[in-house]
């Protein structure tokens, strides 16, 4: 619990230092926009009541004491003048402009509004008269005091003009002490985060500096190869997630090496014991029965042809300490192998080796061959009534060798290969072990130790016989000794 209350985060750190100066930068900026369309809209407002009220005066003004007139004089009648209809109109938009103005400016409409009123009552005694048949004389005098009502609801008007007219120039003036108030304040607040930002990002180094620099100097002598150099733990998330990694990754490479280690000597015992095994001396010792029985058989050519296999074998087997011969040689040698096999198993063993010329300059790993076809004539061939056929072809399929050792011996039973596939799959097999199957074991090890593979051999079996099937990269000379220089 200690250990996470003291832990930091680079990337909270910094998200934390850019949201304060976010907040610092933007606050004023959103108080003096809101306040802006505030006033702005104050001002459109005003705008729009006043020119309201400027389309009134003309009807105040000069329709109504104008219609009065036409009726007085009779060249209209009261349903012709519409009046009525404009008279309605103003005091409609008096009232709904008196809502929308504030109570500094609205006593000017609320008069004009009950001097609309009068000039209506006016207006009705002339309709009285004009109906009574009164005098002329007597309705001029009632227009006459029309026009005086008109010309003071206009009056009003205009003074309701001059008010509003003041309150937004008032209203102009705020708004550019806000902007003035605005700008110095982003200003210092601008000073200030620059100063915030200086002062955190130093601590944020400060912060990030040691650990990196106890971290380069932990991997400068892992990369001198000293594999037991660790890195302390920091309380810095980032890096704490990346000094575990190196330290996982430098604890991997230990094991990586005590592996390598433990698998080369692995190998130089599959490979000793490998040679051993081509170094038989029953093999050697029948071989060389054969050739003197031969020999004093007159069978001059068979001596030969033996003799030539023989040093073939041993010649190939050995390959002056290389690892890696053509696939043209592990063909001679395979060849060499069956050739001095079938003289002492000629009545129950035959072979055929499709192995096509045109891949014979492939490299591969010496003394992958050999063993399975010793397999599959010991332990497939030899003990099966009537004997049978061992074949062994090679193809190349997208990049790869494919090879193939089959028999049509007695084959396997399910337990007993289960039981091989369980050894030759074995991270550490051993190759000593009861059961048969030293070969497959061995080559199989080797495959996945030389060429990197995950699985190297594929066994099936049944009552016909057992094939055994690989696959390994094609390389050329020039590829295997690029990979020798660059791994040496």
């Amino acid at each position: 619990m200690e250990r996470i209350k003291k832990e930091k985060s680079i990337l909270g750190a910094i998200n934390d230092l850019s949201n304060r100066l976010v907040l610092l930068l933007v606050s004023p900026i959103v108080i003096s926009l809101v306040l802006m369309l505030f006033y702005a809209w104050e001002y459109h407002s005003a705008i729009q009541r006043m020119g309201k009220i400027t389309e009134l005066k003309t009807v105040v003004a000069d329709e109504i004491p104008e219609k009065a007139w036409n009726i007085v004089s009779g060249r209209q009648t009261f349903p012709q003048s519409d009046i009525y209809k404009s008279m309605i109109e103003v005091h409609e938009t008096i009232e709904e402009v008196t809502a929308q103005t504030g109570e500094e400016n609205r006593l000017s409409l609320i008069v004009a509004g009950r001097t609309m009123e009068t000039l209506e009552n006016y207006v009705d005694k002339i309709r009285d008269n004009m109906a009574e048949d009164v005098p002329v004389v007597e309705n001029e005098a009632v227009l006459a005091e029309v026009r005086d009502v008109a010309a003071l609801v206009d009056s009003m008007l205009n003074e309701y003009i001059a008010l509003e007219i003041t309150s937004t120039a008032q209203m102009s003036m705020k708004l550019r002490v806000i902007i003035i108030i605005t700008a110095a304040v982003e200003v210092i607040i601008i000073i200030a985060t620059i100063l915030i930002r200086r002062k955190s990002m130093k601590n944020t180094a400060d912060l990030v500096r040691k650990p990196i620099e106890k971290l380069e100097e932990v991997t400068a002598v892992l990369a001198d190869g000293t594999l037991d150099a660790r890195i302390t733990d920091t309380e810095v998330t980032e890096l704490r997630n990346l000094t575990m990694q190196v330290n996982t990754m430098a604890d991997h490479l230990e094991s990586m090496m005590k592996k390598s280690e433990l698998d080369a000597k692995r190998l130089r015992k599959a490979e000793l014991r490998t040679l051993q095994a081509q170094i038989n001396p029953h093999f050697l010792y029948n071989t060389l029965d054969a050739i003197v029985w031969k020999a004093e058989a007159g069978e001059t050519e068979e001596v030969i042809g033996l003799t030539s296999s023989l040093s073939d074998f041993f010649r190939i087997s050995l390959s002056s300490g290389a690892d890696w011969i053509p696939l043209s040689q592990e063909k001679k040698h395979i060849e060499g192998y069956l050739k001095i096999q079938q003289t002492r198993y000629r009545d129950i063993m035959n072979y055929e080796i499709d192995i096509p010329d045109e891949i014979g300059h492939y490299y591969m790993l010496k003394l992958l061959l050999q063993p399975l076809v010793e397999n599959a004539l010991y332990h497939g061939i030899k003990i099966k009534r009537g004997g049978g056929t061992i074949y062994v072809i090679a193809r190349e399929e997208n990049g790869n060798l494919v090879f193939l050792v089959k028999d049509t011996g007695c084959g396997m039973t399910p337990e007993q290969l289960e039981e091989l596939n369980r050894r030759i799959k074995k991270e550490n097999p051993k190759v000593s072990e009861g059961g048969g199957g030293f070969g497959l074991v061995n080559v199989n090890m080797r495959i996945r130790l030389y060429y990197n593979e995950p699985e190297g051999l594929q066994i099936t079996s049944g009552p016909g016989g057992t094939e055994v099937c690989f696959r390994v990269p094609c390389r050329t000379k020039e590829e295997i000794y690029e990979n020798e220089s660059i791994s040496g």
